[in-house]
């Protein structure tokens, strides 16, 4: 604004000399050319005089030039004024909202300026080498209080280290039961078959059987095993788009019912969930809790399936009339391999990594799931997403 202002004023400038140049000149040869502060009828202004050789004089008012300008100008510096006003307020807030950045950069320069005692360091790098990250309840302490804020950040790594180093151990220990249960009854049919299959046509036909179904079961645990593990490592990219939910909802509903007869399916949804996210993982995740509600029901048995808006968000509902499930078998449901009593004596198959695999990718899209459930009642599942 400031260099506009200055622009207008040298061309006003310029233009106000032209013009009085211009005008003097149709009348004479102009001869001489000053500036005064005071003129006959014209006190307290500049004026711009001009003589011609002939002997007259001509006096130029640069307020009166300026006039008509008067009203144009009052309206752009009242522009301004209104700019500069609330160009000051976004700066305060600005500077309001980078304050805890600031504060923290300065606390920043304060800790580099710190010098520890050589002695203190010694100390400190002793504990950290008797540290073992395999002994439980592992801490660093030195008993200095300069070093305390060192010692909980080492601490909390270690801590980190050591929950990391269970998940890995229970996940592989888990997996490798998983996986020894099918490939021993591969191993024992081809056992029979070795034996007596090539003789008694209906252990070759079981046994083909067997290990077609085996075979499979192992194929869908081994997925279900590499989407987790490239989930755990950051490689399952999300292809995100804009898409409704509601159709989404439909389409797996459909789906559901052409694929089983032995349960009624129930739809319900009117008007368009529109959310942002992976739709092909969306409707995974879907149809993780779809199947979940129809193994655990009885034949006959409802499942509804329907989506809704609410204020902030979106979100799909599956709900069964199934066996459902305590509290106390709730908070597990969503850990790897975890299955209840109730599910593992049953002959619903599966591994338990399908609840697994759906709460990843819902975390995946920054939702929750809410799960409500009564024995002998059913079970609800509630998945919601921000609306972004």
């Amino acid at each position: 604004m400031l260099w506009l202002n200055i622009v207008l004023v040298l061309l006003f400038l310029g233009c106000f000399l032209w013009q009085a140049e211009n005008t003097v000149s149709k009348k004479g040869i102009i001869s001489d050319r000053t500036f005064c502060r005071e003129a006959p009828g014209l006190e307290h202004d500049i004026i711009y005089v001009l003589r011609t050789y002939d002997g007259m004089r001509y006096d130029n008012s640069l307020r009166e030039y300026a006039k008509p300008l008067l009203l144009p100008a009052i309206i752009l510096l009242s522009v301004e004024a209104i700019q500069l006003f609330f160009a000051l307020g976004q700066v305060r807030m600005i500077r309001k909202r980078m304050k805890p950045l600031n504060d923290l950069a300065i606390k920043a320069e304060q800790m580099s300026r710190i010098t520890y005692e050589p002695e203190k360091l010694r100390n400190l790098e002793e504990e950290i080498l008797h540290a073992s990250p395999t002994e439980e309840d592992v801490q660093i302490h030195t008993g200095d209080k300069e070093l305390e804020s060192i010692e909980v950040a080492l601490n909390n790594l270690l801590r980190n280290m050591k929950e990391s180093e269970r998940r890995q151990v229970r996940f592989v220990s888990d997996a490798s039961h998983e996986l020894r249960t099918p490939i021993s009854v591969i191993q024992g049919y081809v056992n029979m078959l070795d034996r007596w299959g090539k003789e008694d046509e209906s252990v070759l036909t079981e046994s083909i059987e067997a290990l077609k179904n085996e075979s499979q079961h192992m194929k869908e645990l081994v997925e279900q095993l590499l989407f987790l593990a490239r989930g755990d490592s950051g490689r399952n990219a999300l292809q995100r788009k804009r898409f409704d939910l509601t159709a989404l909802v439909q389409d797996v509903w459909e789906e559901s019912m052409m694929i089983d007869e032995k349960h009624t399916y129930v739809f319900a949804g009117e008007e368009a969930a529109w959310m942002t996210g992976d739709v092909a993982m969306i409707k995974q995740s879907m149809r993780v809790f779809v199947q979940n509600a129809a193994k655990y029901s009885q034949e006959g048995d409802t499942i509804q399936i329907y989506a809704r808006r609410e204020d902030d968000a979106v979100c799909y509902v599956v709900q069964d009339e199934g066996i459902g499930m305590a509290d106390s078998e709730v908070v597990h449901i969503f850990e790897r391999f975890y299955r209840s009593d109730v599910a593992r004596g049953s002959e619903t198959g599966g591994v338990g990594l399908g609840l697994s695999i759906a709460k990843w990718i819902v975390d995946a899209h920054d939702g929750n799931i809410e799960v409500l459930s009564r024995p002998d009642i059913g079970t609800r599942f509630t998945v919601r997403f921000p609306v972004q």
